[in-house]
């Protein structure tokens, strides 16, 4: 049986489909919500909150989605974990009804972009994009609410959003941002000490291969320079550490003794320089001897997790100007191609362990952010970087797990930014009829701005989830 838009929730479409249990006006109209995810469920819940009656489905076929979209849904949101599928889901929802209010939350652009462009009444955002300002502001700028572009502009134009404390009748502040000289000077600087520098035992021999082979260059050409000139014996001196050629010595037992030395030593250095090529080559290049993959010796943030959240952070403090190294324990993790190509650095490694933080200089970082999408996983990390490097600001992605509610009643881990709960209240308020500028959490609240410089609407931080 369809379910009707006045009823008092229970009726059955099929097996993964019911309508809220909340009594609305029929004039409100229904909410359809596709995807049995922790956002979806959240998202659902502030609907039915907000008086609205709702319809979830996990993964209806055509027919059972067809039957959902009869007259009295107002609104649709795809909240699913797979693009490809989501962007089904959204030409068939356009195609059944042309022009219905549509939220979908996508993380590829290309993606997005063909929604975009073939549904225009759609409003397309990924939870990264939702999310990461409040990230940003938590990790370098905690008196700040959000740190967020200017509008949809790639130009580097920032505004800070502070909003009014629990009570207050103020409007929000949103004003222009500017990271301070003094970060972009550490991330700088701690960039630059990290050129040529060993980041793994298998760099190490590379550049201990490379730095002993010019070594040798540079003595063979103070021993030929009694003989020849500079020019000349700089090239001996090459094509001998090459082992293209030798040039005929003189019966001078130290020179002989020297000559027998440095082939020796040619030999050695040259199968460490191309064993340590081999493995640099092999290893994925995640990091970089030379150039912006370096990994940062001080002024960075370490973002651990190089998922959708972690990507999208690092992308916008590295546009920020603030100096970034990631940190990611699958080797195969799909987002390490992209964020090589973005000229992210990436150590492959449990950040769990002391080992590993060691190396990503946590000792002279600015924050260290756990954005994985495990929270125990994230909490293991949140307390190992403030063991190793007690006083560091550390800043927890949340989500669907309530153990970080347990755990901070034990421990101070930080700044704890609720991805899925700040997701759900955007996919809530745009259902209700307004697309929010920004969503801020503040404590117990979720702050909603509608747009820049408006009265904020606030809302319960909801950790619940629907009754659908």
């Amino acid at each position: 049986m369809n379910p009707t838009p006045d009823g008092d929730a229970a009726s059955v479409v099929d097996a993964d489909t019911r309508v809220s249990a909340s009594t609305t006006d029929p004039a409100s109209g229904v909410v359809l919500v596709i995807g049995q995810t922790d956002v979806g469920r959240r998202a659902c819940a502030l609907l039915q909150d907000a008086g609205t009656s709702t319809i979830h489905l996990d993964d209806p076929s055509d027919a059972e989605l067809r039957a959902a979209l009869h007259a009295g849904v107002t609104g649709v949101a795809v909240l699913l974990h797979d693009d490809i599928r989501a962007l089904r889901y959204s030409l068939v929802i356009e195609h059944l009804r042309p022009g219905i209010r549509l939220f979908v939350a996508l993380f590829d652009r290309t993606v997005r972009k063909q929604i975009e462009a073939t549904v225009p009444n759609c409003v397309v955002l990924s939870p990264a994009s939702i999310s990461v300002p409040s990230i940003v502001a938590a990790a370098i700028a905690p008196d700040h609410g959000a740190i967020r572009r200017r509008g949809s502009s790639l130009e580097a134009e920032w505004v800070a959003i502070d909003v009014p404390s629990a009570g207050d009748d103020d409007l929000a502040d949103v004003h222009p941002y500017s990271t301070p000289g003094r970060l972009r000077l550490r991330g700088l600087v701690g960039r630059v000490r990290g050129q040529l520098h060993a980041y793994d035992s298998g760099s190490a021999v590379l550049l201990g291969g490379a730095f002993g082979l010019l070594l040798i260059i540079a003595i063979d050409t103070l021993v030929g320079l009694q003989h020849n000139s500079l020019v000349r014996a700089l090239y001996d001196a090459t094509r001998t550490t090459a082992t293209i050629s030798a040039p005929t010595l003189e019966d001078h037992a130290a020179e002989l003794v020297w000559a027998t030395i440095a082939a020796l030593l040619v030999m050695g250095f040259t199968a460490a320089f191309a064993a340590g090529i081999v493995h640099h080559l092999l290893s994925g290049r995640h990091v970089a001897l030379f150039g912006r993959r370096v990994i940062p010796h001080g002024g960075h943030v370490i973002v651990v997790g190089m998922g959708q959240v972690g990507i999208r952070l690092a992308q916008e403090l590295r546009a920020l100007g603030v100096a970034v190294l990631g940190i990611e324990r699958f080797p195969d993790a799909s987002g390490l191609g992209l964020a090589r190509d973005l000229n992210i650095p990436v150590i492959i490694g449990d950040a769990t362990s002391r080992r590993v933080l060691k190396r990503a200089g946590i000792s002279n970082a600015v924050a260290l952010v756990a954005a994985g999408s495990e929270e125990r996983d994230s909490i293991a990390v949140a307390l190992s970087a403030t063991a190793v490097q007690p006083g560091l600001q550390v800043v927890l992605r949340a989500g669907a797990d309530d153990a970080i509610d347990e755990t901070r009643s034990l421990f101070p881990i930080g700044p704890v930014i609720d991805v899925n709960g700040l997701t759900a209240a955007f996919v809530a308020r745009a259902l209700l009829g307004a697309q929010p500028y920004a969503v801020v959490p503040d404590g117990d609240r979720v702050v909603c701005l509608l747009d820049p410089g408006s009265a904020p609407v606030t809302q319960r931080s909801v950790s619940t989830r629907c009754t659908c």
